[in-house]
């Protein structure tokens, strides 16, 4: 490679991988992908299922994903209640290891002890987090609801994390899995809409 204005060669020994959700050689067929583009990439094509079909991949993941986002030294590992593992392993995991790795995140924040119970097993496509702070159950459904809900239920989180972190925000981002310029700019969306939030 060169560098933009420069006249060096550099030599790199990289390998890239490359994955996709679609079946590229129709996407080829269809012209909706470069054809010499994807004989490029797929030197040692690797098939990978989705979580959903690989059911006994989910706990040791979930276990290895407590273990990883458990940052509390001298502390044992948090463990899943068989509610919990019997509520990750019913999910049909549309985001697959990502969204599994949000799912724990969002469980350590939400049990704040060495239990993840069901209840802390919260999905994205959930509507409520809690159901006396969001109230649902007679709510009109269509997507102006389903984006209240939604944003009340990302709210709710992050309070949740502000808390658990004690109002610092570079630990609650770090929990969320998100940057702490994303944080800083939902909590000024929060104060906006009137939402006290704690910390600095």
């Amino acid at each position: 490679v060169e560098r933009l204005g420069g006249r060096k060669t550099i030599e790199l020994d990289v390998r890239i991988l490359a994955t996709s959700n679609r079946e590229l050689r129709q996407e080829v067929r269809e012209k909706r992908f470069r054809e010499d583009l994807y004989y490029r990439l797929n030197v040692f094509p690797l098939h990978l299922p989705p979580l959903r079909e690989r059911k006994g991949d989910i706990l040791p993941l979930a276990e290895r994903l407590l273990a990883v986002n458990s940052r509390d030294g001298g502390q044992p590992v948090p463990e899943l209640s068989a509610d919990a593992r019997r509520k990750l392993l019913a999910y049909d995991w549309p985001g697959n290891i990502r969204e599994l790795e949000n799912v724990i995140k969002r469980g350590l924040i939400l049990a704040g002890g060495q239990v993840v119970d069901a209840d802390a097993i919260q999905f994205a496509a959930e509507a409520c987090l809690h159901e006396e702070e969001i109230p649902c159950a007679d709510a009109p459904a269509g997507p102006e609801r389903l984006g209240e809900d939604l944003r009340t239920h990302e709210q709710n989180i992050i309070l949740e994390a502000l808390r658990a972190a004690g109002g610092v925000r570079k630990k609650a981002a770090e929990a969320l899995g998100i940057s702490q310029r994303t944080l800083r700019y939902k909590i000024a969306r929060m104060r906006e809409a009137g939402i006290a939030v704690p910390g600095r």
